[in-house]
């Protein structure tokens, strides 16, 4: 059984899409730890509830230490096969890149390679973008995280038509829909 690492900022809600599909036995895996660089993460209190070990790190916590460091050796010390960053709003330094290469992976709100990528590009600002672009599809991409922003190697992308009236909100939504599916199905073919 595969062991799942979780990096989160705040809800978390790919975690939990996650943590659902191995209790109905979609996904032959175990979440076995989470970690947070925000005290007040959503996730953090998710995982208490379900008993997976938690943790915050961040500089405020921990201002004389490599936090890099801190989280790769965590995870190491959790013999995590992969990690997903679950609305993870950090860099991820070049420790954890190299001890963990292409096993660290990413979910962006748009179709990669694109413009829609990059540093500044996350949430709301991809879709108002998008819809101000008047691009006729979007999507979502499931990647491997290297150094830098949404430039890792794609493991699976899925795409959607926009609609004639689509708002920021409508796409928004139905992306958080696209993006709950295509987690599981990266999981699934990265767990065969």
């Amino acid at each position: 059984m595969k062991r799942i690492g979780i990096l989160a900022s705040y809800n978390g809600s790919g975690f939990v899409k996650i943590q659902e599909a191995i209790q109905e036995h979609i996904l032959d895996a175990q979440v076995i730890v989470v970690i947070s660089n925000n005290s007040n993460a959503k996730a953090l209190k998710i995982a208490d509830d379900m008993q997976i070990p938690n943790f915050l790190i961040n500089e405020k916590k921990y201002p004389n230490e490599n936090i890099d460091e801190k989280i790769a050796n965590l995870f190491k010390e959790f013999k995590c096969d992969f990690i997903f960053c679950s609305g993870y709003m950090k860099m991820i330094g070049p420790k954890l890149i190299s001890t963990f290469d292409e096993k660290i992976i990413n979910t962006h709100p748009a179709l990669l390679p694109s413009i829609y990528g990059g540093k500044g590009m996350y949430g709301k600002f991809v879709h108002e973008a998008i819809i101000k672009n008047k691009e006729a599809k979007s999507g979502v991409t499931i990647h491997f995280v290297n150094e830098k922003y949404d430039d890792g190697k794609i493991i699976l992308k899925k795409e959607l038509e926009l609609y004639d009236n689509e708002t920021v909100d409508s796409l928004e939504n139905r992306i958080k829909d696209l993006e709950n599916i295509a987690i599981i199905e990266a999981f699934k073919k990265l767990l065969a």
